[in-house]
């Protein structure tokens, strides 16, 4: 890749590039807190039932998978600026297309788009917190992915504000996605535009992930796993096996996304103190702690405890497995990509996991299997080992750091 075509990028540059790639992520993060909260309105108005509804939120995961190994080559070929700029667009103007669906058949092709549009401009942005995060000498995508965590409470925000007011959510998601694509459209100029050196070999249009993201993803797959787990289940959890009220199981939620959002936006901090393999491993013991102290517990307060445990303990895996893809290969889109897929996988296939465990056995065996998943981090946490960074040279925009083990 070669240097940034603007010329070499100085310290404003780098901060102006750094929060241009954060309000990305925060667009990015709106997209989906806007949807989420209209689902009821979609189900509704595309006439659908639950299992139905079920088969059709499963299209933007399958899309995203399909979808996200196309990225590499996009920004191969008009650039890191130029492909943020698209694909972000795409992804904000894909709102629109669910709310008018009116059947189910519409609805899946109009989630599958809206998948494929998130997965490709979820790696475009990664790549390039990645650079960024290279640039500047020190750990952000923490940060950055605190950052979506904001944006979707925002996003969720005004949109619970609009279910409350009922209005029509085709008209909501229109506002919304014309608002978030003309914010997101603009912050892309500040973005870094690197581009490929011109005689490297483009990357394949469609490309399997590398041998060397497998691990990372194994990492990124037990973390996701435990994340969509305690989002989703918390509250069954704490209604159903501990006889919560309805308000504690639905505050278990908000308060677990929060913690989450909390965790990544000051985990950088503690990621530059003690590396990702050490702050991997506290977060494991933490959620393996969590895990044990949901499934012993007899009350409310105690499972409440261990949920948000979970949530601390894995917070910031995801974003270090993206920054470890990014530096274990020559392709740094491509080991996103891979990465992100086996993850997007987990976040699938999680929450029918549980339900699957708990229907054989028990939701409390359903918690038990992701406690052994949160230890698997204190496990993998190796994998994740990158080498020390340092700010880049002025003449060097785009290498990656010094040659001591990071630790």
């Amino acid at each position: 890749m070669t240097a940034d075509a603007d010329g070499p990028v100085k310290g404003g540059g780098v901060r102006r590039a750094r929060y241009a790639v954060a309000a990305v992520f925060c667009a990015h993060g709106a997209v989906t807190g806007s949807f989420a909260t209209r689902v009821p309105w979609i189900q509704e108005h595309a006439g659908i039932s639950a299992g139905q509804l079920g088969l059709a939120l499963a299209f933007p995961a399958v899309g995203a998978a399909l979808a996200m190994p196309l990225a590499g080559s996009v920004s191969h070929r008009f650039g890191s600026r130029a492909a943020l700029r698209g694909l972000v667009a795409l992804w904000t103007l894909s709102l629109i297309l669910p709310a008018l669906a009116p059947d189910l058949l519409t609805l899946c092709m109009a989630l599958f788009v809206y998948g494929a549009s998130a997965g490709m401009s979820d790696m475009t942005m990664n790549a390039l917190g990645v650079e960024v995060e290279n640039r500047m000498g020190r750990s952000v995508m923490s940060g950055l992915h605190g950052m979506w965590s904001v944006g979707a409470l925002l996003g969720s925000a005004a949109g619970t504000v609009a279910a409350h007011l009922h209005v029509d959510a085709r008209l909501h998601h229109t506002a919304a996605a014309l608002v978030l694509t003309v914010v997101a459209v603009a912050v892309c100029q500040g973005a870094p535009d690197v581009r490929s050196a011109p005689d490297e070999t483009p990357p394949p249009r469609f490309a399997l992930p590398p041998r060397s993201a497998l691990l990372i993803g194994a990492v990124g797959f037990c973390a996701v796993f435990a994340e969509g787990a305690a989002m989703d289940w918390s509250g069954v959890y704490l209604r159903d096996v501990l006889g919560g009220s309805p308000g504690i199981a639905a505050a278990s939620t908000t308060a677990f996304a929060l913690t989450m959002a909390v965790a990544r936006l000051s985990g950088d901090r503690i990621v530059d103190r003690f590396g990702a393999v050490g702050t991997v491993r506290v977060g494991g013991c933490l959620a393996t702690a969590g895990g044990l102290l949901v499934v012993a517990s007899t009350g409310t307060a105690a499972a409440l405890a261990g949920f948000g445990l979970i949530g601390l303990g894995v917070a910031v895996v995801v974003p270090l497995a993206f920054a470890a893809a990014a530096r274990s290969g020559p392709r740094p889109a491509q080991a996103i990509a891979g990465v992100a897929t086996i993850t997007y996988t987990s976040g699938l296939i999680a929450p029918s996991a549980i339900g699957a465990v708990a229907d054989v056995s028990s939701l409390v065996m359903s918690f038990g299997l992701v406690t052994a998943l949160a230890f698997g981090l204190v496990v993998g946490a190796g994998v994740l080992r990158t080498r020390a960074r340092g700010p880049v040279p002025e003449g060097d925009a785009t290498t990656a750091a010094a040659d001591a083990p990071r630790p």
